[in-house]
């Protein structure tokens, strides 16, 4: 009977993690310093920058996210490539089509980057 209840914590636990990820369209970028975040420190390339509807005056800098590609948002046929990525927002992509720009490399885990755009879930974790 215990392995029944935590099989069912267990379940319900993922079923409530994916149902609080959010909606939203992801492209691409390839010049990473300077950011608005962090100026001329380089963070890496597992890094994104917020678009108006997640940039929040700048208190999403140094937050972490996951995101998922979920299907094409052009003629693109199935772009994903089934993985998540973890991506860092160091920066803000003022009147962007997106809700996210990932770096080119991040981008590239989850979608084929020559669709350019994508339909996305993406979470925060931290």
């Amino acid at each position: 009977m215990e392995n029944y209840s935590l099989f069912f914590v267990g379940m319900v636990a993922c079923l409530i993690s994916f149902a609080s990820a959010t909606p939203g369209i992801a492209t691409f970028y390839t010049k990473y310093v300077p950011s608005a975040c962090f100026g001329n420190q380089d963070q890496g390339k597992m890094i994104a920058a917020a678009g108006d509807a997640l940039w929040d005056n700048g208190t999403v800098c140094g937050k972490m996210f996951t995101v998922t590609c979920t299907g094409p948002r052009n003629p693109v046929p199935h772009p994903c490539t089934g993985k998540s990525v973890n991506v860092k927002i160091v920066d803000h992509c003022p009147r962007c089509p997106s809700t996210i720009d990932l770096s080119q490399e991040a981008f590239t885990i989850i979608a084929n980057p020559v669709a350019g755009v994508i339909s996305v879930d993406y979470k925060q974790y931290a």
